[in-house]
């Protein structure tokens, strides 16, 4: 059993630059080449084909990812401002505020009491004449109960931007996240699945979206001329017609693109997935062998059958009548770090756009406001660490039995 020592903190989360990433990382500086090249093409090509996904376009967050996808299907569909677009109301903040930084209007719908996912049952009781999307987020590494949202899309003519900025590799029904969309959208922050420090992933199988994508993370640069690799052909025709466009921009575009350096840390996180993935779900299982003894007071992770889950933390709920704080504290006190269950309708800044009752609204999301949390199980905690997590666990019911 370890004790940990001041200041010694057991994470939800980490980043490890083993020597792979680092010699990758190296070769990128030794090659003077910093914008997008080859590791940058690599990564993206095996982030596509692991997701099951003819295109992948790296930029520099899961939000510009997100603000990107959305801008692309704006602009091939002709989406007005003020068009509505179908969100949970259990997400991270930035899936509201990339629909309302584009001009739309955020429809919620409440979430699955178990998975914490989207309920499917309730999107279409939301679906309007102006409703132009539905954004499936695959929380926590699971992914969403994907047929019916995909029915109800079909039925209705909308498009799905899958948000799995916390979801990566995981299948659902033998398909891999990423894969049922128009356009898919993933984040590499520090201790997500894949770290590359800062960075993201779009994903998409249409050659129209992968043109507009990758023009907008480049200040929507005409397609012709994106990288500095794009004018170098011996055609001279062909030379003197990028030569004169490529200072050209043909919509309104962003500053999201990513160095080399980020891609090549991808690209040697790419190559140990499986081991990444694989450690994840081992830690998640042995938590849930030793935790399950308090399943009168707790709501561990559970999901069907026919779905992966990926893990990129361990979520939790408390049932009442304990309080999550109290076991939050107890927690914390003993070094092991928790979040909150990425609660929305309960943030300021919501209520103020939304109304004082915008949380009432969606009751089981507002549970999990009340109830949830998550820890950490990334692939480096050692069993020690484990171990030592299920003793405080145990310590605190212990103490609510007496």
């Amino acid at each position: 059993m370890i004790t940990p020592k001041i200041g010694y903190q057991i994470g939800v989360g980490n980043a490890k630059i083993s020597s792979r990433e680092r010699r990758y990382v190296n070769e990128a500086l030794k090659s003077n080449r910093l914008s997008p090249g080859r590791f940058t093409q690599q990564f993206e090509n095996q982030f596509a084909k692991a997701h099951d996904c003819e295109y992948a376009v790296m930029c520099n967050s899961g939000t510009s990812a997100l603000m990107t996808a959305i801008a692309t299907l704006k602009e091939v569909f002709a989406w007005k401002d003020g068009d509505e677009i179908l969100v949970p109301a259990l997400t991270f903040v930035a899936t509201v505020n990339v629909v309302l930084n584009a001009n739309f209007t955020p429809v919620f719908v409440d979430i699955d009491p178990v998975t914490y996912n989207i309920d499917p049952t309730q999107i279409e009781a939301k679906i309007t004449p102006r409703t132009r999307a539905i954004i499936p987020v695959h929380l926590f590494g699971l992914p969403c109960e994907m047929d019916p949202i995909l029915e109800i899309a079909k039925r209705k003519n909308l498009r799905i931007i899958e948000d799995s900025c916390e979801t990566m590799f995981s299948t659902y029904k033998g398909k891999p996240v990423g894969s049922f969309g128009d356009m898919a959208c993933f984040s590499t922050y520090v201790a997500h699945l894949l770290v590359t420090g800062v960075g993201g992933v779009v994903t998409m199988s249409d050659a129209k979206y992968h043109e507009i994508a990758r023009s907008l993370i480049n200040h929507g640069r005409d397609p012709i001329y994106i990288t500095m690799d794009d004018d170098k052909t011996s055609e001279e025709e062909k030379f003197l017609r990028i030569v004169q466009r490529r200072f050209r921009f043909v919509r309104q575009g962003y500053s999201f693109r990513m160095t080399e350096m980020e891609a090549a840390l991808g690209v040697g996180q790419l190559e140990q997935k499986d081991k990444i993935l694989k450690g994840r779900r081992e830690n998640a299982s042995y938590l849930l062998r030793h935790l399950k003894k308090w399943n009168h007071f707790l709501q561990l992770p559970s999901w069907p059958k026919y779905a992966e889950h990926s893990f990129m933390m361990f979520p939790i709920m408390v049932r009442e009548p304990l309080s999550k704080w109290d076991l939050i504290v107890h927690l914390e006190k003993n070094n092991i770090e928790t979040r909150e269950m990425v609660p929305l309708t309960n943030q300021p800044v919501y209520r103020k756009m939304f109304g004082e009752d915008f949380e009432a609204r969606y009751p089981h999301a507002k549970r999990v406001n009340e109830c949830g949390f998550y820890i950490g199980c990334y692939q480096d905690l050692s069993k020690k660490e484990l171990d030592y997590i299920i003793s405080k666990f145990d310590e605190f019911f212990k103490s609510q039995v007496k």
